[in-house]
């Protein structure tokens, strides 16, 4: 007689599908989409595979007289490195629901990147996606599993001399905010990048050269956008126009000058009210935009082409950025374990005093957030990372881009940057832009293909784009990217 199911178990079965749950009917015999998903799950986080259940959660079980040869058929595939590779060593187990039979194969989280017959399969929400083709998910894995870091990319084309100096000088000079003599005032521009760690060996051609975390704390824009093309923070102010927006900033420079203008764009969209702490004076608004600024920065999973977000709207302030997730759901400060997503960004931050050291930022947010709005802050982490900061009225209130025509003491009515706005974007258009947003890399031919559009209307479309000023091509038409302005 078979075991009855735990409650656990069950309980898994009643939340649903979800990143770390799958249901497949396999009622005679495994699916190859099975395999798919034990890889998908040893890639990720692992998972709970259970047979004899439909996409819905109704248990149907599987036939008593195919569970023996369901058992052997698994798992002399999971012991097959043509199958899966590395082998996994995984059993199902067999348990009584509902008095229906259903097999339990629980899958963990493997130390190397799994395939299934050669192919490499990720665990994206509630669904298995082969990303062998996709080199940047590939190397996001890679570094995943090995616990390396991807702004720790080496650039050996690149060196110290092709970062601007000026910004270098400016971060030297910065670093009196902590310490009147810092160690940086007295090196070489060469020696600060070495002492942070942005200038490392490539592991596998063995030379030396600037990492993708030095160019985005130092370069210029163009050297940015060359190595990588997605990167961009899109701040928007939307109070009055909840449709759209009222204000907008799409920056897209280096990472110290987008901490200044996320700051200015938080304090022109915010009233600073007073608030004492203690017995001193503090802006409780400048003290939640530094956190939730540079965790948006500091912490930001520069693999992923998910745009950045910081948004103002007339009862909160959130944020949403791409992460390498340690965990899935809300994070609260007395359990929360901070692990570093970007070291040597997060110590330089730390060193020019744009942030305190890790795990302090939650706790000042749920300070300062209390004293602003009497409100507590959410965290909540997950491949996007989200803050969300509840705002009193007042906050908003009196504060908004204003009419430069208008009279003192004039409405302060709110008005649209002329992003987007100065023509009409038919169905064919706005399919063309996403797909752009999607891929900055993609060609005419390619847009065609893929939207299965002519390509004399991909070609008009996008004279019409970049003729308002939407969207911009840089390099040459085969390896060049689109730059969305």
């Amino acid at each position: 007689m078979i075991q009855p199911i735990t409650e656990q178990l069950m309980q898994l079965i009643r939340d649903g599908e979800s990143i770390t749950v799958e249901f497949k009917e396999s009622k005679r015999a495994i699916t190859k989409d099975v395999y798919e998903t034990v890889c998908a799950f040893s890639n990720r986080d692992g998972g709970h595979i259970f047979l004899g259940v439909k996409d819905n959660g109704d248990i149907i079980g599987v036939e008593p007289d195919s569970v023996e040869k369901l058992k052997k058929d698994f798992v002399t595939a999971v012991n097959n490195e043509n199958k899966i590779s590395p082998a996994l060593y995984l059993t199902p187990i067999e348990y009584d629901a509902k008095g229906k039979c259903v097999l339990y194969i629980r899958v963990p989280s493997s130390q190397e990147v799994c395939r299934c017959g050669g192919r490499i399969y990720d665990r994206i929400h509630e669904a298995d996606i082969d990303i062998t083709r996709h080199s940047d998910d590939v190397y996001r894995l890679y570094s995943r599993k090995s616990g390396g870091c991807f702004v720790n990319k080496v650039f050996p084309v690149f060196g110290v001399a092709d970062l601007r100096r000026d910004l270098i000088e400016r971060a030297k000079n910065m670093t009196r905010s902590r310490v009147d003599n810092h160690p940086w005032l007295l090196m070489s521009d060469e020696e600060i990048m070495r002492s942070a760690g942005l200038v490392l060996r490539d592991p596998v051609s063995g030379q030396e050269g600037i990492t993708l975390a030095a160019i985005l704390l130092f370069g210029t824009d163009q050297l940015i956008m060359s190595v990588l093309p997605h990167h961009k923070t899109d701040a928007i102010f939307r109070v009055f126009d909840t449709d759209r927006y009222d204000d907008r900033d799409v920056i897209v420079t280096n990472l110290i000058e987008s901490f200044d203008r996320l700051m200015a764009f938080g304090k022109k969209h915010l009233n600073d009210t007073f608030h004492l702490d203690g017995v001193q004076s503090v802006s409780a608004r400048d003290r939640i935009l530094r956190e939730i600024v540079s965790n948006v920065l500091a912490h930001r999973n520069y693999a992923d082409a998910f745009v950045a977000k910081f948004v103002i709207e007339k009862d909160r302030i959130f944020t949403e950025n791409a992460s390498i997730p340690h965990g899935y759901g809300a994070l609260r400060p007395e359990s929360f374990e901070p692990l570093p997503k970007n070291p040597p960004i997060s110590k330089v931050f730390r060193e020019i005093g744009l942030a305190d050291e890790l795990g302090s930022g939650m706790r000042n947010t749920y300070r300062y957030t209390k004293m602003y709005s009497g409100g507590e802050p959410q965290f909540s982490e997950g491949d996007v990372f989200r803050i969300i900061i509840p705002l009193r009225e007042s906050a908003t209130a009196t504060v908004g881009p204003r009419d430069p025509g208008a009279a003192d003491g004039a409405k302060n009515e709110p008005i649209n940057e002329p992003i987007n706005e100065a023509i009409t974007l038919t169905a064919s258009d706005r399919r063309i832009l996403s797909a752009i947003r999607e891929n900055t890399r993609i060609t005419r031919r390619e847009l065609a293909e893929l939207l299965d559009l002519g390509e004399s209307t991909v070609f008009r479309a996008i004279q019409k784009l970049k003729a308002a000023g939407v969207i911009e091509r840089c390099g040459s038409n085969k390896t060049g990217f689109w730059r969305i302005r």
